[in-house]
């Protein structure tokens, strides 16, 4: 999985958009346990994505998205602001039995998956979740 993800990360052709959300969902706990490499590649990754502001529009419209794919809240806010971000893919750590790849106008891509699911849209602008 640390390889297809490095992968990912390292394409210098990529933009990457994210939000706080995705910051607080994969800080916390390796901060709590000590693993500082993995705290300072994510807030390495962070200080160089471009972030979604956090508003009460990108929450209704979070909510907008798990009405209408079955997402939890997280993953619903996720892909609110992947859509406010304009990206074109999707990047989770999810497997693919999983409602975020209900998703069906972006490309969700996951090392889980051992491809990439495929749907509409181009290159540049990637969104994470999970990291």
């Amino acid at each position: 999985m640390f390889t297809t993800s490095a992968v990912v990360l390292d394409d210098p052709d990529r933009g990457y958009v994210t939000s706080d959300f995705v910051r607080l969902e994969v800080v916390p706990k390796p901060s709590y346990h000590g693993f500082k490499d993995q705290v300072e590649f994510y807030e390495a990754f962070f200080s160089t994505a471009h972030r979604v502001p956090v508003s009460k529009k990108l929450l209704e419209d979070a909510l907008r998205e798990g009405r209408r794919f079955g997402l939890s809240a997280c993953d619903a806010i996720h892909v609110a602001a992947a859509r406010r971000g304009k990206c074109d893919q999707f990047v989770t750590t999810e497997k693919p039995s999983k409602p975020l790849f209900r998703v069906s106008d972006h490309k969700v891509l996951s090392p889980q998956a051992g491809k990439k699911r495929e749907l509409k849209g181009n290159e540049p602008k990637t969104s994470g979740s999970g990291l």
